[in-house]
């Protein structure tokens, strides 16, 4: 991963420090769970959403148990956090674009189906403006 990637990552594109993943004030700003709308149409209906801000990406996955160990692991590689339950959350902070939100839908949906388990949708959460 680049530098330059690292930092908007952590900083965001407006200079906003990221939040961590279980920040106090986190609220959903924009969610995604039905299968036939597009990535970018959510963002562009999501009023709440700062989209130069980072956001805590949080997607929604069933897993059978004897699995959440290996799922945790493989999203571990690339920064994610898994916390195991009847609905599995794999989270990780980002600014959020059209482009990442689609690979990261295609990316969990096959992860949880090669794992036996089903994708169902994801959400972004922020701190609202001025809270932080």
């Amino acid at each position: 991963m680049g530098l330059l990637r690292r930092l908007r990552e952590r900083w965001g594109r407006g200079g906003e420090p990221a939040p961590a993943i279980d920040s106090p004030g986190l609220v959903v700003v924009a969610e995604a769970f039905d299968l036939a709308e597009a990535d970018s149409a959510v963002l562009a209906r999501s009023p709440a959403l700062r989209p130069d801000a980072p956001a805590v990406l949080r997607h929604h996955l069933t897993l059978p148990p004897d699995q959440v160990e290996r799922a945790r692991e493989l999203l571990a590689q690339d920064g994610w956090t898994l916390t195991p339950g009847p609905v599995a959350h794999a989270r990780r902070v980002q600014v959020l674009t059209a482009l990442s939100c689609s690979q990261e839908r295609a990316r969990m949906a096959s992860l949880a189906q090669r794992l036996g388990g089903d994708w169902i949708g994801w959400d972004a959460l922020q701190v609202p403006q001025g809270s932080a």
